[in-house]
Parts: C-alpha cells; sequence; structure tokens
C-alpha cells in the first residue's frame, strides 16, 4: 500500500527550528512543533503566541488528546501543517457563547457530534433513553444534544456569521444523502439541508480538511476537493437534471446519477437503490455523484483517495499525550479504554451490509509500518514505567478487523505496477496521471470476503503475527493482545497465524462476529456461512488444548435483522442450545443510515428486490431479541416468546460460555459506527424529540417531563411514513406503521 501520490501532500512536512510559540503561524508555509495539548480557551492560545484561530473545531465528545478522537486528530493534523487549531469540546447548546472562547476563526469551523452518532449515543434499539456515555467526564449521558451536528452548527452560524462552516465525523458522514431515519421513522433530507454548512467532509476527513483549509487560506474555490459533500443549483436539460455550476475538475471525470429525494418518497426501493450506488461510489475512487433533492443538487465529489502507509505513519507520529485534557475532574471512561490500544490499520474489506465501514473508511486498508507501530508501543511503555507502574500490556493492536493488516487487492497492485512502468519514475511529466490512475480501482465486487474470499484480496496474516511477537518482545511491553477481534473465514486460511492468535495473543476471549447461523440470514448479511465458523471454532478449540489454556470465543449476534424471522431466531437460540452457550454479547439491528441493511429495512426488499420479513414494530423486534435474552426480556417486565429451556453454560460447553467481569448486556460493540451500547429492552417514553435539546413549555415541563399522551404523530400523506416535521412528541413512534 505504500505507493506515493501527486496533488496535496498529506507527509510529514519540514519542522521548523525553535518555540512553537515564538511567531503567530499564518499558513502551511510557517510550521512548528505540536503543543502539549490543542488550546481550549484563550489563555491556552495566547500561551502558545497566537492572536487567533485559523480553524475552530467543535466536537460532542470530551477533549481527549489521542487519535482515535476525530475532532482532535484533525485538530493535531493541522497544526502539524502550520495551522492554528483550537477545541470547543462539548458545550452548552443553550446559545453560543461557549463557542467564543478563543474569539473568531480565521478559515473556518468543524462541526462534529463526536465519535458515536449523538441519537445512538443517547438510545438503544427500543429508543429507550441510556444513562451512560463514555466519551463524557464521569461518564453521565446529557453533555451534547440529539442530533448534535445541527445543534452545534446552528450554534456557530449564530456565533460566527458569515463564517464557513464544515460538518464531519460520522454521524455527518453517513447522512451525507437522503437517509432512512430509525428515530422518527421517516425519510429525512440530506443533512446539508438542516444544517445550513457550506460543506460536509465524508470519510476519514484528514486529506479533506487540510486542503480545505489552504484553499480557504489562499482564496480558492473549495468546490470539488475530494471527500466532501455540498449543495448546488439543479437545472433540467435534454440530458436530465444536471448540477447547474460544475467545477472544471469534476467535469471530464465519471458521474453517478443517485435517485432523488422524491423518487424514494415515493418508492421506497430507491433507498437501496441509492445506497448500493454510493457504496460502487465510494469503492471505485474516480468518480462523483450527485442527489437531487427538490430544486437543489447535492454533490459528491470523488472519494478522497485513501492514506499511503507514510502517509499514515505521519499521522500517528504526531505525539498525542494519550490523556484527558487537565481541566477535567472526573475521569472519562473511553480514555482509559483507548489509552492502551494501538491502531495498526484502518478501513475493511468485509463489506457487511449492516456495517458503515463501506461508506465510511472504505474497503480499501491504509496500513502503518511495522516501524511506526513499534515505535508507538515502546513510547506506551516507557510513559507507563514513568507512572511508576512498570512495563505497559497492551490491550490491542489492530483496525477495523486485526488481520487484514497490510492486507491488499493483489488486481489493483497489478495495475498500479503497470502504471508505474508506463509513467517512469515520479519525475516524469506522466507521473501526474499514473497517480490518477492508481487511485481508482477495478474491481466491483461489493466484499471482498462475500460470497467467498476474493482470490486477489491478500492479507499476508504471517506477517501480522510477525508484528504481534516483535510488539511483544519489546522491554518495554509486558504483553500484547488482540482485542479489536479477527475475521474468521480469513484466519482459516492460514492455520499458522490462526495458531498464534490462539495461543499467543488472545487474553482468554476472543472476538469473533459469526452474527447469526440461519443460511438466508446470513447472506443478507454478506457473511460466510456457518460451516465457516464451525470450522474456525474447532481449530480454536483444538489451538487452546494444544497450548494449555483455557479460553473462550466471544460470538457478536445480531437479533431484529431484516429478512430474519422468529423462527430464524429460535434456529439461532437452539444452535446456541446444543453448545449450552449463554449469548451477552447480544444486539437488536438498529438501522442507522446509510447502509445496505437500513435500506433492506426501510423497502422491505433484499439487494435482488424480493420481498423479505422485516420485524418493524417494537413488539416484533422485542420478540425475537427475547428469544435469545428472555432473562434480559423478563426483568424488563415483556413475555418474551418461548424458545425452548433456559441456556446454560454447561460443562462440556469449551468456547462462549462466559464473559469478562462487566462485559454484560450494556456492554459497547461495533455496529456501523465507531461503538455503541448494546441496547437494553423496553419502549421509550417521555423522551425528548431527537433533533432538538429538551425545552420548558408553557407550564415549565420539558419534554423529557411530558406525559405520553399529550404527544401526537403526524404522518407524510405521500408516502405513509413518519414526518417529524412540527412534531412535538414527548415520544419516539414506533417503526412500520406503514405495513
Amino acid at each position: 500500500m505504500a505507493t506515493k501520490r501527486s496533488g496535496p501532500a498529506l507527509s510529514a512536512p519540514r519542522r521548523s527550528a525553535g518555540n512553537a510559540g515564538a511567531a503567530s503561524v499564518s499558513g502551511p508555509d510557517s510550521l512548528h512543533r505540536q503543543p502539549l495539548f490543542v488550546p481550549m480557551s484563550a489563555e491556552e492560545m495566547r500561551a502558545l503566541g497566537w492572536d487567533c484561530l485559523d480553524v475552530l473545531f467543535v466536537t460532542g465528545d470530551a477533549y481527549v488528546d489521542h487519535s482515535s478522537f476525530g475532532s482532535v486528530l484533525l485538530a493535531r493534523w493541522l497544526i502539524h501543517h502550520g495551522f492554528r487549531a483550537g477545541i470547543v469540546a462539548q458545550p452548552r447548546w443553550e446559545n453560543p457563547d461557549d463557542l467564543l472562547v478563543m474569539g473568531r476563526p480565521r478559515l473556518f469551523a468543524g462541526i462534529s457530534a463526536g465519535a458515536l452518532d449523538s441519537l445512538l449515543a443517547h438510545y438503544t434499539a427500543f429508543r429507550k433513553k441510556r444513562h451512560d456515555d463514555a466519551y463524557t467526564p464521569g461518564g453521565k449521558a446529557g453533555a451534547r444534544p440529539n442530533r448534535a451536528c445541527l445543534v452545534y452548527a446552528n450554534l456557530a452560524r449564530r456565533a460566527f456569521p458569515g463564517l464557513p462552516l464544515a460538518l464531519g465525523g460520522i454521524e455527518a458522514s453517513l447522512r451525507r444523502v437522503s437517509h432512512y431515519d430509525f428515530w422518527t421513522d421517516s425519510l429525512r433530507k440530506p443533512i446539508l439541508m438542516d444544517a445550513k454548512a457550506d460543506l460536509l467532509i465524508w470519510g476519514m476527513g484528514e486529506y479533506a480538511t487540510l486542503e480545505y483549509a489552504r484553499r480557504l487560506h489562499k482564496g480558492e474555490d473549495t468546490r470539488g476537493i475530494p471527500g466532501t459533500a455540498w449543495l448546488d443549483r439543479l437545472e433540467q436539460t435534454p440530458e436530465g437534471p444536471r448540477p447547474a455550476s460544475l467545477p472544471l475538475e469534476l467535469a471530464q471525470t465519471p458521474a453517478v446519477p443517485l435517485p432523488s429525494h422524491e423518487d424514494i418518497l415515493a418508492d421506497p426501493v430507491q433507498l437501496l437503490v441509492m445506497t448500493q450506488a454510493l457504496e460502487r461510489q465510494v469503492h471505485r475512487l474516480d468518480a462523483w455523484a450527485f442527489q437531487p433533492v427538490g430544486d437543489r443538487a447535492l454533490m459528491l465529489a470523488r472519494p478522497a483517495p485513501p492514506l499511503t502507509t507514510e502517509e499514515m505513519d505521519a499521522l500517528y507520529e504526531i505525539p498525542f499525550t494519550r490523556r484527558p485534557h487537565p481541566s477535567y475532574r472526573e475521569p472519562i471512561p473511553a480514555a482509559e479504554m483507548m489509552r492502551t490500544s494501538i491502531t495498526s490499520h484502518r478501513g475493511c474489506g468485509g463489506g457487511c451490509s449492516f456495517c458503515s465501514l463501506a461508506l465510511h473508511q472504505g474497503r480499501r486498508i491504509s496500513s502503518r509500518s511495522e516501524d511506526s507501530i513499534l515505535a508507538e508501543a515502546r513510547r506506551l511503555g516507557q510513559e507507563n514505567m514513568e507512572r511508576g507502574k512498570g512495563p505497559v500490556a497492551i490491550s490491542d493492536v489492530g483496525g477495523p478487523t486485526a488481520n487484514m493488516w497490510q492486507g491488499y487487492c493483489a488486481l489493483d497492485r497489478m495495475r498500479e505496477r503497470s502504471s508505474a512502468n508506463r509513467t517512469g519514475s515520479p519525475a516524469h511529466p506522466l507521473a501526474q496521471a499514473g497517480a490518477e490512475e492508481r487511485n481508482t480501482s477495478r474491481c466491483r465486487r461489493t466484499s471482498c470476503c462475500y460470497p467467498t474470499i476474493c482470490k486477489f484480496f491478500t492479507t499476508p496474516q504471517g506477517k501480522h503475527v510477525g508484528l504481534l511477537r516483535s510488539v511483544a518482545a519489546l522491554p518495554e511491553v509486558k504483553q500484547a493482545r488482540v482485542a479489536s477481534g479477527v475475521r474468521a473465514d480469513l484466519a482459516l486460511r492460514d492455520a499458522a497465524a490462526l495458531a498464534a492468535y490462539t495461543g499467543e495473543f488472545t487474553g482468554g476471549q476472543l472476538k469473533v462476529a459469526p452474527e447469526h447461523c440461519a443460511t438466508g440470514v446470513l447472506s443478507l448479511m454478506r457473511k460466510p456461512p456457518l460451516e465457516v465458523f464451525e470450522a474456525f471454532l474447532a481449530s480454536f478449540i483444538r489451538q487452546s488444548k494444544a497450548a494449555g489454556r483455557e479460553q473462550y470465543v466471544v460470538p457478536y449476534l445480531l437479533s431484529g435483522f431484516p429478512g430474519c424471522t422468529d423462527d430464524d431466531m429460535r434456529t439461532l437460540s437452539n444452535w446456541l442450545r446444543e453448545r449450552n452457550w449463554n449469548p451477552r454479547q447480544t444486539q437488536c439491528f438498529i438501522p442507522t443510515p446509510g447502509t445496505i441493511a437500513t435500506a433492506m429495512f426501510y423497502c422491505g426488499k433484499n439487494e435482488a428486490g424480493e420481498d423479505i420479513y422485516v420485524a418493524r414494530t417494537d413488539a416484533q423486534r422485542l420478540r425475537q431479541h427475547g428469544i435469545l435474552m428472555p432473562e434480559r426480556s423478563n426483568a424488563e417486565g415483556r413475555r418474551p416468546a418461548r424458545s425452548g429451556p433456559k441456556n446454560t453454560a454447561g460443562k462440556e460447553g469449551t468456547a462462549g460460555k462466559r464473559t469478562a467481569p462487566g462485559r454484560e448486556h450494556g456492554e459497547k460493540r461495533h455496529n456501523g459506527n465507531k461503538a455503541e451500547h448494546t441496547p437494553g429492552s423496553g419502549r421509550s417514553r417521555g423522551t425528548n424529540r431527537p433533533d432538538r435539546p429538551a425545552r420548558p413549555d408553557r407550564s415549565g415541563r420539558t419534554t423529557e417531563q411530558r406525559p405520553a399522551h399529550e404527544a401526537e404523530r403526524t404522518r407524510d400523506k405521500k408516502s405513509g411514513r413518519g414526518n417529524d416535521h412540527g412534531q412535538k412528541s414527548g415520544k419516539f413512534p414506533v417503526p412500520g406503521r406503514r405495513a
């Protein structure tokens, strides 16, 4: 993956000598060292010698100086390239005062809901209010508003009239086009239509954010930056509707027209058509797209090119402190969870239909070098020893899927080599054309792993094992683990690597995501058949015994998936009972914006256009969840469907029959966003409307305090689906009323 690229470079710039605060920084040609923390106050800004900021980031997370926090990473990246960036974390949303503490930024304000979608952070799969937030001091919920991108953008517009605003992060990225909103059971327009921002940066934002700052600094046109979206006028042409003001750099490149918002309202299947088209646009890398919305055109530039190994190394060499900002008095749970983890790569070739990685990080794998990862492990160990705690136990060296480190498509690699032979050295006049060709993909598969692992998808798992052994052998490291999980079908292709994962780098439990066992449901999920997981399980048990270790597989399971019936859930329950497994890592499917599975949930059809059963109502979804979790459903005061005797962890069970302390029903797990809580049961009552903060009514009561029977739900007359315009409801509507 270590290829070079023309255009705006993301590689490490020259460092200037002298103090970081010795001179005011006015642009990318004036470079300086990183401050200990990105400034959050005027005093911290002035201590660096800055009279104002170039860019202000507003985020729904508390400020933890760690690369896993997107706004922090981007602020550090801009500072690394000579811009002055500051952060306002979890501002109050009653007025814009918190955004004014460091004055008006010179270039733009970047708005993000944080590492989690704000609605996922606040509500369970049954729209029940959560009581904790791992990204907030003290772990307390309520520090960010519902639909945080909209609220923060409106605050920034009030605070800084006329200032360019850019949305980013997972919440904005997955809502960049028309999307189904589970929490109001309605089709919502692209988020730029509501937020009134100037630009949306989707996907991994290093390239687009830096280029946006550079163009604003130079006074250049900001349309067309790879990895961005913006609004344009729509004009009617003989060929059909087209954007009125197409940037020159897009005019000669392929375009992907998307179904209009009105077409999707009229025919829900068009949401599935659009999601499939977007997935292809993100993967091919060379095409832009547009969606008509009324008399406007939502413009999507081609995806930002994946970072090369050199660029990934430069990004993670930034000296993050890995600590919360010193202004916090309460611990931030996520800070400790992430303190001893190392990101080795990003991107995933799996293409699971319920996961948003295909639309956010993409399928191409961007990997760090072994030297970069070892250097970070040494720093972690040295910091740990300075705290008097001895060598560090590294909790994870991985990414979305640990055993995809340095994975690549051999088909694209052959094309890169062919292009390099034609263009010669990077200094050759044709090198730019060759670089552009390398930033495209010849593959048109929806997944590198489904229905079978592609013969061109190369994952050097032996190298990954070697990396883990090198990390574990460092004198500053006590042990190294793989907590991010491995993909079972890939692990089965390398018996030696699987033996090493099992015998050396599993901390008692190994996370694997079979998700289900019913063949039809697995196909809809784009997951391998059950036989693959059972073969992996048998090998894991065999290797654990050979290593003399008592270890367990922790299987992730989904209920309520589109196309999954009650009988399918009983099949899964019986399969678990045969193995004496008592599942804990269970998740009721949440239709998050932007995924293929959510589009199937919305239209009630599979990817081939065939009708499928969809558990839409709370009663249907809770019944399916109760088949796997009868004790939890009874605890919530609801009667689950009977599915046979209670599962117990018998002595013959060898894997997955117990979980780590504290990893119970409310544990965090990956579900398309960075992390989210496994839901509890029950319907939400008396919760505030998702797209605005709680406000007192004439009686002085907030939305949370109003009785549910006072609320009424409006209907979209055209589509029959929920419409939250003007909605005063104190609770969420029940999905599936259309049926």
